[in-house]
């Protein structure tokens, strides 16, 4: 394997030939070898959008000479198109405002750039980096990562699973059941009516999403090192932002306060924020679902949900809720995040926060994983749920909670007696009833309709 050698301020360093990255990103990584993580896909794509957005507004501007303008957006649709993803290897784990990083897609841009031009003498930071610092071109293409990772994959995926809810709930509407609170028996409700609040808590969490972008759409670019702009054309964050949007396909702009959008992360902070909600919702909707159809045969089991693989190495024909559980893992891991992404933001000194790393690895990872998995609980268990008939009409039947339905008639104390006589003597309300001299047996089928009990008095 051949080597180069590649040059910056502090010096000579050797890069390996087949590699597009310079010296900042060699010494980088030397210097910061901890961990396997690495700045996602999605981030790096972001920055390439930003560094061709910058250098098609230099263009126009006539700061940057056009054949360097051409070379460097061919070198940034290459990375859009998946085609150095591999040129990208730095840690996780490195300075806090993502210099190394941003230095990386410099030098690979540049030096691929170089390889275009008969006569090659694109740099680095004079051309690519030009207008720009590292502190306002991170969280730049931070807020351009996670709108379109909303945009593009979380939304939708929410949107195909509340959907399906909403199907299930239409369909099972007319289906009487046992409602519970504090895990106890209480009134009747439908089927449909239990699946009701999943799809509503799905839609309040898809709201709470839609309403987070407009936080995340004014950009940093253009407050270069501290927000003051220095050395960049008075248009340039304005500029880039309309460029980006068109980049893009999404809408962003220029931020109003530079010194805002470079020292604080709040936009993300509210962002995961509405991550950790929907995590909250369906974290309860899959232990729903799981409960209801725990059994087979000795737990609640008034839901049927498929069937996807063998649940156990030593008991056999035993069938697990494996995609509640995938889910809620992934709950539980967005709502870690969620104190990092917290507790990250809250350390911003002066006129930056130097946590942006691992506030962005933090955000993607909560944003795809939910994505996943909730298209994963659509597929292989929400869409094949069915109701247990059978079960679900003998725990109605059963249940000592009906006794409500009498209450307006009888009075609470009475009801109350009633029930308890029954649940003491392992009898059914009626018998308790007519035992007690309360109602008759006529009496008590003439008030006892569960049908009636899933909505208010007439």
């Amino acid at each position: 394997m051949g080597y180069r050698i590649e040059k910056d301020s502090m010096g000579e360093i050797h890069v390996s030939c087949e590699k597009l990255w310079g010296a900042q990103t060699q010494r980088s990584i030397k210097n910061f070898d901890i961990g396997k993580e690495k700045l996602p896909l999605e981030f790096i794509f972001a920055l390439a959008i930003v560094k061709k957005a910058a250098v098609t507004v230099n263009g126009r501007l006539g700061i940057i000479p056009e054949d360097i303008v051409k070379a460097i957006t061919t070198a940034c649709n290459e990375i859009l198109e998946g085609k150095w993803n591999d040129q990208f290897p730095l840690s996780l784990w490195q300075t806090g405002s993502g210099t190394q990083t941003n230095m990386n897609i410099n030098e690979v841009i540049a030096n691929r750039a170089n390889q275009l031009l008969t006569n090659g003498n694109t740099h680095p930071n004079d051309h690519v980096n030009r207008g720009q610092s590292s502190n306002d071109v991170f969280p730049t293409a931070m807020h351009i990562t996670c709108v379109l990772i909303l945009e593009k994959n979380l939304i939708p995926a929410l949107e195909r699973l509340a959907s399906s809810f909403e199907e299930l709930s239409n369909r099972y509407s007319r289906i009487v059941k046992v409602g519970r609170t504090h895990l106890q028996d209480a009134t009747p409700i439908t089927l449909g009516q239990e699946i009701s609040a999943w799809h509503a808590m799905l839609k309040s969490s898809r709201e709470m999403v839609m309403d987070s972008l407009k936080y995340l759409r004014p950009l940093a670019l253009g407050g270069t090192a501290v927000g003051t702009g220095l050395n960049t054309h008075r248009q340039f964050g304005e500029l880039c932002a309309k460029e980006i949007s068109n980049i893009s396909g999404s809408n962003f702009t220029s931020s109003e306060n530079m010194f805002h959008a470079l020292s604080s992360r709040d936009a993300l902070v509210f962002a995961h924020g509405a991550l950790n909600t929907l995590a909250g919702n369906l974290m309860k909707i899959a232990n729903d679902v799981r409960w209801l159809a725990s059994g087979p045969r000795c737990g609640i089991g008034e839901i049927k949900i498929p069937e996807n693989e063998p649940g156990s190495s030593i008991m056999p024909g035993k069938v697990n809720p494996t995609q509640s559980e995938a889910l809620t893992m992934v709950c539980v891991r967005v709502m870690g995040n969620d104190t990092s992404v917290g507790i990250a933001s809250s350390q911003g000194n002066f006129q930056l926060n130097v946590y942006l790393p691992l506030i962005i690895h933090s955000f993607v990872q909560s944003a795809t994983l939910l994505s996943h998995a909730m298209d994963s609980f659509n597929n292989g268990c929400v869409k094949g749920i069915v109701p247990n008939h059978e079960r679900i009409e003998n725990n109605l039947r059963n249940s000592l909670m009906l006794v409500t339905a009498l209450t307006p008639h009888i009075g609470y104390d009475k009801a109350a007696e009633i029930a308890k006589t029954a649940h003491d003597k392992g009898i059914t309300l009626k018998m308790a009833s007519e035992l007690l001299g309360v109602l008759t047996p006529q009496e008590f089928d003439k008030l006892m309709d569960p049908s009636k009990m899933v909505a208010p008095l007439e």
